[in-house]
């Protein structure tokens, strides 16, 4: 009795994911908004102004702070 190979094309549970898959998203553009929903914050204009200023301070890795 023949057993079933699995498709080589579908995606293994066992398989560990690329390096180059995995990412923060600091790669990209980071606005104020991003910083403020990775922080948890509402989006007012007090907390879009926090961070602008830390956009300015710390550049596009300023996110990177935020998240786990």
């Amino acid at each position: 009795m023949p057993t079933s190979q699995p498709d080589s094309s579908s995606p293994s549970d066992d398989r560990a994911t690329p390096d180059t898959l995995l990412h923060t998203g600091s790669e990209g553009p980071v606005t104020a908004e991003d910083m403020v929903l990775a922080a948890g914050r509402d989006l007012s204009p007090k907390n879009l102004a926090w961070a602008e200023r830390r956009l300015r301070e710390d550049g596009p890795t300023a996110i990177e702070r935020l998240l786990p």
